[in-house]
C-alpha cells in the first residue's frame, strides 16, 4: 500500500468517527430542544445545512441545482432522506438515543439490498447472511409486540429504510454532483416541502430551545459534511465500520446528558449489528486482497 492511500484511509477514518461525533451530538440537541413539534426540529436542522451548504456554492460557485440530467435522482434522494431524518427525529424523540441512532445504523446493511434492485448491483449469500443477521440485531433492540411501545421502534427503524434509499440515490450520482450541491438541493427541498405543516404546527420556543435546535442544525450539518469527505478519501467498503462508533458517542451522552442506559436487549442488539458489520468489513478486506 502507497504512502498516499494510506494517508487518505487514515483522512477518511477522521472524517467518518467526526460524522459519527456530529450526528451523535445533533441528536443529543434534538432530544434536548424538548417537547416542540418533529417538524419544527426537522425544518430548523435543514435550514441550517442550507445555509451553510448556500456559503459553499457561492465560495466554489457551483451549482444550486445540478445538472439537468441529475435532477430526477436529485429528487429521489432529497424526498427518502426528507422522509428518513423525519422518521429519525421522532426516534430520537421517543427513545434512549443510542437504540435510535443503532437502529438508523442498519441503513448500510439496506443499502446493499436497494443498490441490487435498484442499481443491479450483484449481491452474494455473504452479504444476505450478514442483512439477516443485522436485521436479528435490530429486533433485539426493537423487542417486537403488540404493545403501542413498539411503534417509535418501529418509526426507527423505517428511518433507517428510507436513509438506505437516499444513500442509494447518492451513489446513483456517484461523482457527477458536488457534494455541496447535493447537500444544498436536499436540504431546500426539505425546507419547502415541510413548511406548510411547520406553519400549521409551530410552537413559539425559550432561546434554550432556539439555540439547541441551531446547534442540532451546526451539528447535523457536520455529519453531513464529514460523511461526504470521508467517502471521498477512501471507499465505504474500507471505512464505513468506523460509522459505529456513533453508537459509543450517543451512549454516552445518553448516561451522562439524560441519565438513561440502554437495556440488555438492546445492548445485545448492538453487539450482534456491530459483529454483522465487523464482519462485511473483514469480507471485503479479502475480496480486495484477492482481486489484486
Amino acid at each position: 500500500m502507497s504512502e498516499l492511500t494510506k494517508s487518505n484511509r487514515l483522512k477518511g477514518i477522521f472524517f467518518i468517527v467526526l460524522s459519527a461525533f456530529g450526528f451523535a451530538v445533533m441528536s443529543a440537541f434534538i432530544k434536548l430542544s424538548g417537547d416542540l413539534p418533529n417538524i419544527q426540529k426537522v425544518f430548523f436542522r435543514n435550514l441550517i445545512a442550507a445555509i451553510i451548504a448556500l456559503f459553499l456554492i457561492i465560495k466554489h460557485k457551483g451549482s444550486f441545482i445540478g445538472k439537468k440530467e441529475n435532477r430526477k435522482t436529485l429528487i429521489y434522494r432529497s424526498l427518502f432522506g426528507t422522509i428518513g431524518v423525519i422518521f429519525n427525529y421522532y426516534a430520537i424523540d421517543n427513545l434512549v438515543l443510542s437504540d435510535a441512532n443503532m437502529l438508523n445504523k442498519i441503513s448500510p446493511f439496506l443499502v446493499v439490498i436497494f443498490c441490487a434492485l435498484i442499481l443491479k448491483e450483484k449481491i452474494n449469500l455473504k452479504q444476505i447472511s450478514a442483512i439477516i443477521v443485522a436485521f436479528i440485531g435490530a429486533l433485539f433492540i426493537i423487542k417486537p409486540s403488540f404493545d403501542i411501545r413498539v411503534v417509535p421502534y418501529m418509526i426507527g427503524f423505517l428511518s433507517a429504510v428510507f436513509a438506505a434509499l437516499a444513500y442509494t440515490y447518492v451513489r446513483m450520482l456517484g461523482n457527477k454532483e458536488e457534494y455541496y450541491t447535493i447537500v444544498f438541493f436536499f436540504s431546500t427541498f426539505s425546507l419547502i416541502a415541510v413548511l406548510p405543516a411547520f406553519i400549521l404546527v409551530y410552537e413559539p420556543m425559550s432561546m434554550s430551545q432556539l439555540i439547541y435546535l441551531v446547534l442540532a442544525g451546526i451539528f447535523a450539518s457536520l455529519g453531513q459534511f464529514g460523511i461526504t469527505l470521508a467517502y471521498k478519501y477512501a471507499p465505504a467498503k474500507e471505512i464505513s465500520i468506523f460509522d459505529y462508533s456513533n453508537i459509543i458517542f450517543s451512549a454516552i451522552l445518553s448516561i451522562f446528558l439524560f441519565g438513561v442506559y440502554p437495556d440488555k436487549l438492546s445492548v445485545v442488539g448492538y453487539f450482534i449489528i456491530f459483529a454483522a458489520a465487523l464482519y462485511m468489513f473483514i469480507y471485503n478486506k479479502r475480496q480486495d486482497k484477492l482481486a489484486k
